[in-house]
């Protein structure tokens, strides 16, 4: 099933005609033993991507649901919460926290910029906090945060560490078993979804949790809601043959398959291979003179946000390239008809890469910018093959 148009929004990304295949496959009985094979394959694999030795899972869901599932079952209500934010989709852990009765404070930075870890520590050392989230790239400004940095600081206080990897996971580590600059400085939870690098379509929330994210669990006497209680799920993931609601069995197997290209490209080398586009696509659109929101030290492997030359028009430039069979988002909140969001992750090509410079270029040109495609296209292959060398 080849693609029609190259969809470069932050998300869906294109899915690879081996997924599509697997999509297609024959459906089973949610509790069918070859099936239950196929899912405890793929929840392996999900596990080592983690490098957990607590519990994953993957349900039908989004990834607004593994956000909702990540702080039910570790923070009561009436717990506080601290958010650090760098853009949109942090800013919207405080409607999760609202809407679950959590208390919740946010630090956040100007859209573009990191909130710092003076910042941090300083709001941290207040007290009270249960728990953190960090939103590890976030979608609508192409700011990475620095884990670093961060994870120490928050286990410094006692509070549990939340990874916000929609926008990151299988194209950037997000490594629970490492320890951040001291013993015990680890991840509890990531919480992620299917449709962005693991390259698979949207519709599987997948949740991770470690050790003291599932110790959390067990001391809530309960939580307010019933699919999205670890306690009904995780004997179903331990043995995916039982029942507690139906599997989306065929999503289950893109998952699985997708998983597959990830083990087969090696989760390192994925991890250089997007850290190499994006510096390459980057470095491209320069020759455009096209800037991204987030400077290079903190900008994200998988998405930019590109900010316009002057005299650029945001519906036409953006209709244009969707005649041309590119797609890209439109920016969010404060930029909004500044730039445009241009994702850069998952199973997408080099020649894919260098068509949608070409295309870019074009469609710059027409709205009178005198730019060069060609060199764009040859400063990114120096740019991608000088990093994948490192």
């Amino acid at each position: 099933m080849p693609n029609k148009e190259l969809l470069l929004i932050p998300g869906p990304t294109p899915v690879v005609d081996e997924v599509y295949e697997a999509l297609a496959q024959e459906t089973r009985a949610h509790t069918d033993l070859r099936f239950a094979g196929i899912f405890s394959e793929a929840l392996a694999l999900t596990k080592q991507m983690f490098n957990t030795d607590g519990e994953v899972f993957v349900i039908a869901g989004s990834g607004t649901l593994s956000m909702e599932m990540a702080l039910i079952n570790t923070v009561a209500p009436g717990e506080k919460v601290l958010i650090v934010s760098h853009g949109y989709f942090g800013d919207r852990f405080l409607g999760v926290t609202n809407a679950l009765g959590i208390k919740a404070e946010a630090l956040v930075a100007e859209w573009g910029k990191r909130v710092s870890i003076e910042m941090i520590e300083e709001k941290l050392q207040e007290g009270g906090f249960k728990a953190v989230t960090v939103t590890h790239v976030d979608t609508s400004t192409g700011v990475m945060a620095n884990l670093e940095e961060v994870v120490p600081v928050v286990k410094k206080y006692g509070a549990l560490f939340i990874l916000d990897g929609v926008c990151a996971s299988a194209a950037l580590e997000e490594d629970m078993g490492k320890e951040y600059g001291g013993k015990g400085n680890t991840i509890d939870v990531v919480l992620t979804a299917s449709q962005k690098a693991i390259g698979v379509p949207p519709g599987l929330a997948i949740v991770a949790f470690g050790p003291a994210a599932l110790a959390a669990r067990k001391k809530m006497h309960k939580v307010s809601s019933y699919y999205a209680d670890i306690n009904n799920w995780i004997h179903i993931m331990r043995e995916p043959y039982k029942y507690f609601a139906t599997h989306p069995v065929n999503m289950i197997y893109a998952y699985h398959q997708g998983m597959k290209i990830i083990e087969r490209e090696g989760f390192a080398a994925r991890y250089r291979r997007h850290a190499a586009i994006g510096k390459a696509i980057r470095a491209a659109l320069k020759t455009y003179n096209m800037h991204t929101l987030a400077p290079e030290e903190y900008a994200a492997p998988t998405l930019s946000c590109v900010l316009y030359p002057a005299g650029i028009d945001d519906e036409v430039f953006r209709a244009s390239l969707a005649a041309k069979g590119v797609i890209v988002a439109g920016a969010l909140g404060p930029l909004q008809g500044k730039g445009f969001r241009l994702g850069h992750m998952g199973n997408v090509t080099t020649e894919e890469f260098c068509k949608a410079l070409e295309i870019i270029g074009e469609t710059l040109k027409e709205q009178g910018h005198p730019v060069d495609p060609a060199l764009a296209v040859k400063v990114y292959q120096e740019v991608f093959a000088k990093n994948m060398e490192k």
